[in-house]
């Protein structure tokens, strides 16, 4: 998931997701991308879960994407665990002149 949000873009399309839905044509007209780089960009992210898409019900040729809430909560709980400081443990490294100071 991380991989497919480096990227610049992704993470464009992400944070707009992250205001709501979204089709397709929104997306393009505020990033200025054409329409098959959207699409590129929007299979990435739904392939590795983090966007949802859904047809609509009157005219299929319209689709909706969407942040999926659950992969989100799994994503924002692996960060919150990564990156606690409370983690950090005092330690010597094993090797190196730090691991002989009191040789």
């Amino acid at each position: 998931m991380l991989k497919a949000l480096a990227d610049p873009s992704r993470l464009c399309i992400f944070n707009m997701l992250m205001e709501g839905v979204q089709c397709n044509c929104e997306i393009a007209g505020h990033l200025g991308f054409s329409l098959s780089l959207i699409s590129h960009h929007l299979r990435v992210l739904h392939d590795v879960g983090l966007v949802q898409s859904e047809r609509d019900d009157q005219d299929a040729r319209w689709i909706y994407h969407s942040v999926d809430r659950r992969r989100l909560a799994q994503l924002d709980a692996a960060m919150k665990t990564l990156l606690d400081a409370g983690r950090i443990q005092p330690r010597l490294p094993s090797c190196g002149p730090k691991s002989c100071e009191s040789c």
